[in-house]
């Protein structure tokens, strides 16, 4: 059985960012019924006993949407701090390649989260085919771990993420987001992510969900 992992920090630590109402509903209840539908989901299933990860990879249609909310959730949760921390010189000078510089990665990727229509998740990923960074958008419960390529760091753009502070105003919610982004967080994401390929993520899932 999959329970509903810790937070690393407490829910009224955010500031104006997200309040503890917020993370009672994100966490306590949205975070949790994913968690809850995926234990029904996989009694009697060849899944009963797998890992999260596996799931996410092999299964498909409901039982597959709630696996991968765990897990983008998990993600999700690991990806922000009370305060921003600093990032390793390798991302950095990564980010600074691949987008020209750190004001450019911020002005695209938070264009990207702005735009995505509807509800889903917007993504840096390391893409091993290329060795290189990419921003990617997923709708609903999609992750890019599907497609092969590696998560470093996710924003939540469901609205259920952000109406209760910021109302309908994503924008507002994203500039937040990314004044409490967790670099060092992100920067071993990354690191794990050249060294192990998708192995990293799937090391990152048993870590939390223990079987």
């Amino acid at each position: 059985m999959f329970e509903l992992r810790k937070l690393p920090y407490s829910p009224d630590s955010m500031g104006d960012f997200l309040s503890k109402e917020a993370f009672d509903y994100h966490y306590g209840k949205h975070h949790q019924t994913y968690i809850t539908n995926l234990n029904n989901l996989i009694k009697g299933t060849e899944f009963e006993n797998a890992g999260l990860y596996d799931i996410v990879v092999k299964a498909n249609g409901g039982l597959f949407n709630n696996a991968a909310q765990v897990y983008n959730h998990d993600f999700y949760w690991d990806c922000i701090a009370p305060s921003s921390t600093a990032m390793s010189d390798e991302l950095k000078n990564a980010l600074n390649a691949e987008f020209g510089s750190l004001d450019e990665f911020k002005t695209k990727y938070i264009q990207s989260a702005t735009t995505l229509f509807g509800s889903g998740w917007c993504w840096l990923v390391y893409n091993p085919s290329t060795s290189k960074l990419e921003i990617v958008q997923t709708s609903n419960a999609a992750t890019p771990v599907s497609d092969g390529k590696i998560p470093v760091l996710v924003v939540d753009v469901w609205e259920h993420a952000y109406y209760i502070d910021h109302r309908n105003a994503r924008p507002a919610y994203l500039e937040k987001f990314f004044a409490h982004i967790n670099w060092d967080f992100v920067s071993k994401a990354y690191e794990w992510a050249k060294k192990n390929g998708l192995e990293s993520v799937k090391f990152y899932t048993n870590d939390i969900h223990k079987k």
